[in-house]
């Protein structure tokens, strides 16, 4: 049997590596010249960039199934987070993956001493639910679930808007709640992490694994057009895809195939298959990346800084003090976040992320900050209101043995990528094709 995967993002490469390791022959056709789709990294000077500011959440369930979290080598950030106002900091830590910082933590003014409590008893009540059980939960936005559970409007302020906003990309928390719990849970019960060589490593070790199951990758080759039942067509295209259940054209090539699983952006697609109901409307970020001397960097310790007084940049993270293998000897690398898609430039977002890292550390100094690179991704995540998972499109949506892959059939992750490339590869072995 020969299957073509189009796209050679993580939904894509995890359907590859489950076709190819059930016997099938496979291509992956891949437009750019690397695989990894939104996941990927890239060496400036000495300094290892991803696609913007992203982390690997290790208790995903896909992630334990697909990965092998050994080889990736990973550097984990600590629980918790540092809330930042102009001239104060304080630690708030979780109070089973920070034990030692339960002091700390319960000292921190930000947050009240019921607020700390119920964030404990949330793990607790959450940490007997299957991930798939909390999942089909939901239905209110995050904001409203917090003030249900008894959340102050402070802790909702001050730590669940830039620490969660900056997860899902939205500081009004108008996601579905179902979303809230499920990172929650995740953040509760494993690491918090990126791979020593960059979240490039995770693609890249997918792709590996496919191929050395047989699948053929060809990177710069995009999927113009897929058709199904080709049979049913007339003349030279019915010759040419004579026995075939469908034929896929890249490059000018057509390919036929006995299934295809649609791995691409969703707009590209919703092109291919033409299912009106694969979201294209998404959120987006900017991340600013900034580097000091390793003698003049402020005390972050391995935790996210998050900006309680705004949103500009919404959250700093000390990326060489996680990863030391992120920065050159000598130099510290931090990720600046931005939410949404501002229209200033990169030099104007750069005297913002010198102008508040100074106000948040008065008592270091910023002036030998320098300015890495900037990463504008427009569409990093799709939106996630609350019911959105009663709209999303279904594996089997496209017509004949053609079926999507892509975190837009579970939700908007490294999970979602990876488990819908697992059920998109099963879900076209058991299709029987059209002829």
């Amino acid at each position: 049997m020969d299957y073509v995967v189009a796209g050679g993002g993580l939904a894509g490469l995890t359907a590859a590596a489950h076709l190819a390791e059930s016997g099938a022959d496979v291509t992956v056709f891949e437009r750019a010249d690397r695989v990894g789709g939104r996941v990927a990294s890239r060496t400036v000077d000495g300094y290892t960039l991803d696609r913007g500011f992203q982390v690997l959440f290790t208790a995903y369930p896909a992630v334990r199934r697909e990965l092998d979290l050994d080889a990736l080598d990973l550097r984990s950030f600590t629980p918790g987070a540092t809330i930042a106002r102009p001239g104060e900091r304080s630690v708030l830590a979780d109070p089973l993956g920070a034990p030692g910082e339960a002091i700390e933590t319960l000292l921190n003014r930000e947050v009240q001493f019921g607020d700390k409590l119920r964030v404990f008893r949330l793990q607790r009540a959450l940490a007997g639910d299957e991930p798939a059980d909390v999942l089909r939960r939901g239905g209110s936005t995050t904001a409203d679930y917090l003030v249900a559970q008894g959340f102050s409007r402070a802790f909702v302020e001050s730590f669940a808007k830039p620490f969660f906003g900056g997860i899902t990309l939205d500081r009004t928390l108008g996601t579905d709640s179902a979303v809230f719990e499920y990172t929650f849970k995740m953040m509760a019960e494993g690491r918090t992490a990126v791979p020593a060589d960059g979240m490039g490593a995770i693609p890249a070790q997918l792709a590996e694994r496919a191929r050395a199951a047989g699948a053929r990758i060809e990177t710069g080759r995009a999927v113009d057009a897929v058709d199904a039942n080709v049979n049913e067509a007339d003349g030279a295209d019915a010759a040419e895809g004579a026995g075939a259940a469908a034929t896929v054209t890249a490059g000018g090539e057509t390919v036929s195939a006995d299934g295809v699983v649609v791995a691409t952006d969703p707009s590209t697609a919703r092109e291919l298959t033409g299912v009106d109901a694969i979201p294209t409307e998404g959120r987006g970020c900017v991340t600013q990346y900034v580097s000091l001397p390793s003698g003049s960097r402020p005390e972050t310790d391995r935790r996210l800084v998050l900006n309680a007084a705004g949103d500009r940049p919404n959250h700093v993270a000390p990326l060489s003090r996680v990863a030391p293998e992120y920065a050159p000897e000598g130099r510290e690398l931090y990720a600046a976040v931005f939410l949404g898609t501002p229209e200033a430039g990169d030099a104007a977002l750069f005297d913002e992320v010198r102008s508040t890292l100074s106000r948040w550390y008065p008592e270091a100094s910023f002036a030998d900050l320098e300015h890495v690179a900037t990463d504008r991704v427009p569409f990093a995540q799709f939106d996630q209101p609350p019911g959105f998972l009663a709209g999303l499109p279904a594996p089997t949506a496209p017509s004949g043995p053609v079926v999507l892959a892509g975190d837009y059939t579970r939700w908007s992750s490294i999970q979602g990528a990876l488990e819908s490339g697992r059920i998109a590869a099963e879900t076209v072995l058991e299709r029987p094709p059209t002829r």
